[in-house]
C-alpha cells in the first residue's frame, strides 16, 4: 500500500491517492470527514481554521460504499483559494508581489536555495502544514481496514511547553483516548489540561508559541508485523520516519525511548509470560493463551516487529515557527535584515499533530498488516490472518 499528496495551502484543493487498498470493505465520507473535523480542532488554533471546514469527496476507488480494490482518490477543497486566486492561479502570470524574506523555522530559505527560486510562496505553500489534512485523509481509510481485524490507533497529549500529564501504568489506551477526545488540548486529565491552556494564554500574549508531546497507541495488533531481515522493513524504522515527517515535529520515542540510555537491562528488557494474560485489543487477537509481557518498556516492537502488546510511540513537536513577536532573518534579494514577516498562524497545534499522528500510524501498521497478510479483496485478507491466527495457537 503506498500513498501520494499533492496540494498547496491557498492553492484550489488538496488530492490523495491511496494504492493498493483491497477490495470489499465499507468506506464512507463520514469515516473521513470525521477524522478530518478532528484535525482542525485544539486550542491555540489560528484563524485559518475558521475559514476552513474540512470535507472530502471521494472522486474513484469506492462504489456504493464499498472499496473497489482500485487506487482510491480524494480530494478537500481549500475555501480560502477564493481570496488567493490571483495569487495562486495555474495559468501564465506573474505575482503582484514576490515573497523574498525567508522565516525563521521554516523550510522557507532551505527551499528557495533548493530549487533556485526567488519567490519564496513557491516554498511555503506546499510545505505548510496544511498538506496533513490530505495524510489525514489517507489515515482515515487505514483505519477503517485495521477496525475490520479489531486494531484500533489512538492518541493523546501528555506535555505542552513542560506543563506534563503521565497516564500512570495500567490505563487502558481506549479510555485515555475517550477522555482525550473531551479536552480542548486533547489531554486526558482535566486538572492538566487547564494548567496547558494557562500556560498557552502566556505564551500567546507575549507574541511566542509553544510545542509539546503526544503518545500513539496501536492495540490488537498480532506479533509479526515488520521484519528483521532488512533495514527498511523494519517497523518501527518506518514509524519513526513517519511521525518524522509530520511538518515541526523533531523527535520520536519508541516505548521506553531516551529512558533506556540510562536504565539497566534488567528493567528495560521485557521478561517473557504464557498464559492468559495480555491485554485484550479486539475480536481477533489476542489469541485466549498465548505468549505476553508484563511490562512494555520495548513498545510493543523487538527487532523491527511486533511482538503482540501494543505499540507505544511519542513524538515532541516544536514550536510553531510564525511568531507573533517575529525574529531576524535577511531578505534574500537585497541581503538587508528584516523582522520577519507575521503570518496568520497557530499559537499552538500540538492537539492536531496527534491526530496526524494517528493518520501516519494507521497507515503504516496497516500497510506492514497488508505485506503479511496480503490479499485481493477484504475476504482474502481475513481468511489469511485467520490461518496465521490458528498456526499462532498451536505454540
Amino acid at each position: 500500500m503506498r500513498y501520494l499528496t499533492a496540494g498547496e495551502s491557498h492553492g484550489k484543493l488538496l488530492t490523495a491517492i491511496l494504492d493498493g487498498v483491497p477490495a470489499g470493505f465499507i468506506l464512507s465520507k463520514a469515516d473521513i470527514d470525521r477524522e478530518l473535523s478532528r484535525r482542525q480542532g485544539g486550542y491555540g488554533r489560528g484563524g485559518r481554521q475558521a475559514i476552513e471546514k474540512d470535507r472530502v469527496d471521494i472522486t474513484s476507488g469506492v462504489r456504493f460504499g464499498r472499496t473497489l480494490g482500485s487506487p482510491i482518490a480524494m480530494q478537500i477543497p481549500n475555501l480560502d483559494w477564493e481570496n488567493w486566486k490571483v495569487e495562486m492561479t495555474a495559468e501564465p502570470s506573474a505575482p503582484s508581489a514576490e515573497v523574498t524574506r525567508p522565516r525563521p523555522g521554516h523550510a522557507d530559505l532551505a527551499g528557495a536555495l533548493k530549487y533556485l527560486t526567488r519567490d519564496i510562496r513557491d516554498i511555503l505553500e506546499r510545505s505548510s502544514a496544511r498538506e496533513t489534512a490530505a495524510r489525514v485523509a489517507v489515515g482515515a481509510v487505514a483505519k477503517r481496514l485495521l477496525t475490520e481485524f479489531g486494531i484500533r490507533v489512538f492518541s493523546w497529549v501528555v506535555e505542552i511547553g513542560g506543563v506534563r500529564y503521565s497516564p500512570g501504568a495500567g490505563r487502558e489506551p481506549r479510555r485515555l483516548f475517550e477522555l482525550a477526545e473531551g479536552s480542548p488540548l486533547r489531554c486526558p486529565d482535566g486538572k492538566t489540561t487547564d494548567r496547558m491552556k494557562k500556560k498557552i494564554d502566556r505564551v500567546k500574549a507575549a507574541g511566542d508559541s509553544i510545542g509539546g508531546v503526544f503518545e500513539v497507541v496501536a492495540t490488537g495488533v498480532p506479533p509479526g508485523l515488520g521484519s528483521h531481515t532488512q533495514w527498511d522493513m523494519k517497523l518501527d524504522g518506518t514509524l519513526a520516519r513517519s511521525l518524522m515527517s509530520i511538518q515541526a515535529i523533531k523527535a520520536v520515542e519508541i516505548g521506553m525511548g531516551m529512558g533506556v540510555s540510562s536504565t539497566p537491562g534488567s528493567r528495560v528488557h521485557d521478561e517473557i509470560f504464557y498464559g492468559d494474560g495480555g491485554e485484550d485489543g479486539g475480536p481477533y487477537w489476542p489469541v485466549k493463551k498465548r505468549f505476553y509481557r508484563k511490562t512494555n518498556n520495548s513498545g510493543g516492537i523487538e527487532g523491527g516487529m511486533t511482538n503482540g502488546e501494543p505499540i507505544v510511540l511519542r513524538a515532541a513537536m516544536k514550536p510553531i515557527p510564525t511568531l507573533y513577536r517575529p525574529l531576524r532573518s535577511v531578505d534574500i534579494l537585497t541581503k538587508k535584515p528584516f523582522k520577519a514577516a507575521v503570518e496568520r498562524s497557530d499559537v499552538c497545534a500540538v492537539p492536531a499533530a496527534s491526530v496526524v499522528a494517528e493518520a501516519v500510524v494507521s497507515f503504516e501498521v496497516a500497510r506492514a498488516f497488508l505485506e503479511k497478510f496480503g490479499g485481493d479483496s477484504i475476504r482474502e485478507i481475513k481468511g489469511n490472518y485467520a490461518g496465521y491466527l490458528g498456526e499462532l495457537k498451536k505454540f
